[in-house]
């Protein structure tokens, strides 16, 4: 009997017993609050305390870069915005030629004809004080990383950490230490956005040849010098790469810390107009920070690649014609020039609602009452008369399971018994609803699941993390967050990965997708909300919306990757053997994509627990709300805590599908 089997059938065995036993232990369903531990209040406690040791120090530092950032904010303000639009324009051209010229002209043209230019320079103040930051921090990181192998792991660790907790676990503790401001902000930017540029450092020091480094060693030069004359110019193409990561992470952090900042910058620009329920406006702020962050994206992405610089005198004949148009402009800037569209937008939204607000509503109530609820609560709790029709009966629960034991029969005796017992598993899961399961089969289930990934070692750390949210009291609320991330990723992986298949064999579908996966790669988390407000309202459906409009691109993109990167030898022996276009796909193109597309998809669960804290503003539940209202607050134990809690979910679930890709490339002899 293989591994997996065996697995399957401890799931199986074990929630079936809970359901069994479900009249006698109700127990095993909600874990008694009695045997639970106060640990987030423990942790506020020890996290005040030792935060309130260090508040002086850090107020102290607080006062010292604010300095910096009132100066380079008071700079960029001061600053004509002709000639400012004309400096980033002739970096582009510089960079890039007329293409990247013309997209930083356009891109800072509007955000002056917006209305929105000192809101966006205070953004970009942020973000210039808080990315150098981030790059001293990470940089530092990845060269202790690299010279000091001992603390690779403990520091990789670290990164994961800093990765997975989610954005708004950062902005409560930090609250407590610096207060409200755009401090906080700057900050939380940092952090943020350190692990990136950490791991392209490491990387690259990792991918310097050993010719490289044996001439530097050969040449007298000490280690110092090895590094930072040899082994770090060497690295520098991928370092750059880290810079480019780090300037998005840094924007869209300094646009989430908004929430708690009150900062005149576009972020909170966009969140006020979203309270207001000024959509149209809301969007147009919206679109600012995505142009944005497209300019800033391109720009960086330039400078990391070692291409052809363009004539610097054109570079210099424009900021010659921006310091002239700042000579007759001054400081007083274009604004409001899209108000009326703005005002347009809301009026066209109005009458589309009103005109479209039932198929809309039908739209949101079908999804939720046949998709997202039984998922949330099983069928046993959601078919109700006004809203199936019916009634769920105990009777219905037994034609369910019959059904899907004699279909798990037949499938086993055609050769996939682990298929079959996956299908009893599913219609068990489907009838009690993700937030309904009992806790030991879930412990059992994602144990089991982790030994057939990666062996014994990785199934008792997810047991043992899974057992710190039981005892904290965070469980129902973990269930929760795991049922709309998991439908979220469900979503994406079936879109996305039929939109990567599309792709993959039809240039024309990659040309079209190509430029809107950019896109959507290049907005903030916080922007993918005001669309989804537009036509749907707050509401849990609205949060399942953006969330798979934010995780589904790493699906679209590996999956094609995985499917165009077969090696040609294998195509030509499958074409050689008489094998049709569909049985290529099917039996070498997609078993070679496995390991990429099993990467897409954990880059998609990632994705999604991220944007899941996000879409706590549109009205979730679960620990992205707790950390929210943990938040306002200022509860630094529950945000913590419920921080800790998701990213031990999102390291679970990364763990689990690394460990099967690594198991899919071991047998294609990767």
């Amino acid at each position: 009997m293989s591994r997996g089997l065996q697995a399957a059938l401890i799931t199986l065995a074990g929630g079936a017993l809970c359901l069994l036993l479900q009249g006698t232990l109700p127990w095993l369903f909600a874990f008694p609050t009695a045997w639970t531990v106060p640990a987030t209040n423990w942790v506020g406690t020890g996290l005040e305390a030792a935060l309130g040791a260090i508040k002086p120090a850090m107020r102290a530092f607080a006062w010292a870069i604010a300095y910096p950032m009132d100066w380079v904010n008071w700079a960029l303000n001061a600053t004509p915005w002709p000639l400012l639009i004309a400096a980033i324009t002739a970096l582009g051209w510089h960079l890039g030629g007329f293409q990247l010229a013309a997209l930083a002209a356009i891109g800072f043209g509007f955000v002056v004809l917006s209305g929105y230019w000192h809101e966006s320079m205070n953004t970009l103040a942020l973000v210039a004080v808080s990315v150098p930051l981030a790059m001293v921090l990470g940089a530092a990181i990845g060269l202790l990383a690299h010279e000091l192998p001992r603390l690779r792991n403990p520091l990789l660790g670290l990164l994961d950490a800093m990765q997975t907790i989610p954005t708004f676990a950062y902005l409560t503790p930090l609250l407590l230490l610096f207060g409200f401001g755009p401090v906080v902000g700057l900050v939380a930017s940092a952090i943020y956005a350190a692990p990136p540029m950490a791991r392209n450092t490491l990387l690259g020091l990792e991918r310097v040849e050993t010719d490289v480094k044996e001439a530097g060693v050969m040449s007298g030069a000490s280690r110092v010098q090895q590094l930072t004359q040899v082994e770090i110019p060497a690295a520098a193409s991928q370092i750059m790469v880290g810079v480019n990561q780090c300037l998005m992470a840094a924007l869209s952090m300094v646009i989430i810390a908004a929430v708690i900042g009150g900062f005149d910058d576009i972020g909170w620009e966009v969140l006020l107009t979203m309270r207001k329920a000024q959509f149209g406006q809301a969007f147009l702020a919206g679109l600012v920070i995505v142009l944005f962050a497209v300019v800033i994206d391109r720009l960086s992405a330039a400078l990391a690649l070692e291409r052809k610089r363009y004539d610097p005198r054109i570079s210099l004949a424009i900021l010659g014609a921006g310091a002239l148009g700042a000579l007759l402009t001054g400081t007083s800037t274009p604004g409001g020039v899209f108000g009326p569209t703005a005002q347009a937008v809301d009026t066209w939204l109005g009458d589309f609602t009103a005109a479209n607000g039932a198929a809309l509503d039908t739209l949101k109530n079908n999804a939720m009452f046949y998709g997202l609820l039984p998922l949330r609560i099983g069928l046993d709790e959601a078919v109700l008369p006004f809203t199936w029709g019916f009634q769920w009966t105990p009777a219905m629960s037994l034609w369910l399971f019959a059904g899907a034991v004699a279909l798990g029969i037949t499938t086993a005796a055609l050769g996939a018994p682990i298929a079959g017992a996956l299908i009893v598993i599913a219609a068990g899961m489907l009838e009690t609803g993700i937030a309904n399961l009992p806790w030991p089969f879930v412990l059992i289930g994602t144990g089991a699941l982790a030994w057939v990934a990666a062996g014994p070692r990785l199934a008792i750390l997810c047991t043992v993390l899974l057992g710190t949210i039981l005892l904290s009291g965070l469980w129902e609320r973990a269930l929760l967050s795991l049922y709309l991330a998991g439908a979220a990723v469900t979503a994406c992986a079936v879109v996305g990965g039929a939109l990567g298949l599309l792709a993959a064999i039809s240039p024309m579908a990659w040309r079209i997708l190509r430029p809107l996966c950019d896109m959507l790669q290049t907005i903030p988390l916080f922007v993918f909300l005001i669309p989804v407000l537009m036509f749907f309202q707050i509401g849990e459906f609205s949060a399942f919306l953006a969330i798979c409009a934010y995780a589904v691109v790493p699906m679209i993109r590996y999956t094609r990757f995985g499917i165009t990167d077969t090696p040609p030898e294998l195509l030509e022996a499958a074409t050689a053997s008489g094998a049709t276009t569909w049985q290529t796909l099917k039996d070498v193109r997609l078993p070679y994509a496995a390991p990429a597309i099993l990467l897409g998809l954990n880059q998609t669960i990632l994705y999604a627990f991220a944007m899941l804290v996000i879409a706590a503003l549109v009205g979730t539940t679960g620990l992205g709300q707790s950390i929210y209202l943990a938040l306002g607050q200022a509860d630094v134990g529950l945000g913590v805590s419920a921080g800790a809690a998701m990213a031990i979910l999102a390291f679970i679930a990364d763990r689990l599908v690394q460990g099967f890709a690594e198991d899919r490339r071991k047998a294609l002899g990767l």
